[in-house]
């Protein structure tokens, strides 16, 4: 019996504050969502500490490149069953391609616990320098990560084909976000791609195999953290071998419809309520309504809906609201084209593409 106690009683101490918490929280939806988020925050960086010394111990003995297998698998094990949540995957096979460049979509931070159920071995993992200053950054390190400076080109290209390189040497995958950074709404849809990882793919003439998580707005969104199910599905590879620069655009186009076609059908559909009436919609008295010599802009005409100057002309009006409306939408689609970047002679981005994941560290 004592035996059991000196168990038992370290468990039940560590417990009785997590659940006097949770049960203080449970009453505000804000705070079971910052409970839940930290217990995601807290998941994460117990792993990641647990991480340090595995890829100190994997690195040394030979095994850096399934340092990032074990941990992922480590923390979609504690974070999922802390979480309650699991993930269903289908086409789960197309990941045993090997190499190739795994293009994934991306939401939040919650994409982390989807890659530790998917990340295949042989697969390390190269993201934005900002990372490295995380709880990841040290295992990540020691895994043979890369991490990218978005702010220098030049170097972001060296290290693209470095590792395009490496990958083909040693058979080694690559996990990327061709969105470019997070995206999460109610619909299911995804950000513009962009094509430094389709072209890394066409000049190694390694193959692609598309990865698409379903739209998990009603599981995770600013100010809710529930729990369910998340389905998966892996799009057979395609491959890259005889495409050149030129079938970048193509391809891109052809993946990225590929990818939101099977979003939209994975994805449970939410149904967004209507839109609620602005105020009382004003009433026409009958003898208005029928009386065909009446108009909006009789001073003596009583039109509870609306109000017009007899001096004004309506259809003045209307000509000048399309031509401002003309003008401001031509505006805004030349901001838009302006702010989206071009592809530069390397062929990669010539402004961040964050999101951004490779492997190995090129030698």
């Amino acid at each position: 019996m004592s035996f059991l106690l000196s168990i038992f009683k370290p468990i039940a101490y560590i417990s009785l504050p997590v659940i006097l918490v949770r049960t203080a929280v449970s009453s505000s939806p804000m705070g079971l969502y910052y409970f839940r988020r930290g217990l995601y925050l807290g998941c994460m960086t117990a792993i990641a500490t647990w991480g340090i010394v595995v890829a100190a111990t994997m690195s040394a003995t030979g095994y850096r490149y399934d340092v990032n297998w074990v941990i992922a698998r480590a923390f979609y094990a504690v974070a999922g069953t802390v979480m309650g949540i699991k993930v269903e995957v289908e086409g789960e096979e197309h990941m045993l391609t090997k190499p190739a460049v795994l293009l994934s979509n991306h939401q939040s931070m919650l994409d982390i616990l989807f890659v530790g159920r998917m990340m295949p071995k042989r697969t390390s993992i190269m993201a934005k320098k900002s990372l490295q200053y995380t709880p990841l950054g040290p295992f990540m390190s020691m895994s043979g990560a890369v991490f990218i400076d978005r702010g220098n080109n030049a170097r972001a290209v060296r290290s693209l084909e470095a590792a395009g390189q490496l990958m083909k040497d040693r058979k080694i995958s690559l996990w990327m976000y061709p969105e470019g950074t997070r995206h999460l709404s109610k619909e299911p849809d995804m950000l513009p791609f962009k094509k430094g990882a389709f072209h890394l793919a066409l000049q190694s003439g390694i193959p692609i195999v598309p990865i698409v998580t379903e739209n998990y707005w009603r599981i995770y969104r600013d100010g809710f953290f529930g729990t369910g199910v998340i389905k998966i599905r892996v799009l057979p590879p395609i491959p890259t071998e005889g495409l050149t620069v030129n079938d970048v655009p193509a391809l891109t186009e052809r993946i990225r419809d590929q990818m939101l076609d099977a979003l939209h059908d994975i994805s449970v559909k939410v149904e967004v309520p209507a839109e609620e009436p602005r105020g009382p919609q004003p009433t026409i008295p009958n003898e208005i309504r029928s009386d065909p010599s009446t108009t909006l802009s009789s001073p003596n005409t009583e039109d509870e809906g609306a109000f017009s100057p007899p001096d004004v002309n309506p259809e003045g009006i209307l000509e000048a609201t399309r031509t401002s409306s003309v003008a401001s939408i031509s505006s805004s689609d030349s901001n838009h084209r302006e702010q989206r970047s071009e592809p530069s002679e390397n062929g990669a981005e010539t402004e961040e593409d964050e999101g951004m994941v490779l492997v190995g560290r090129p030698t």
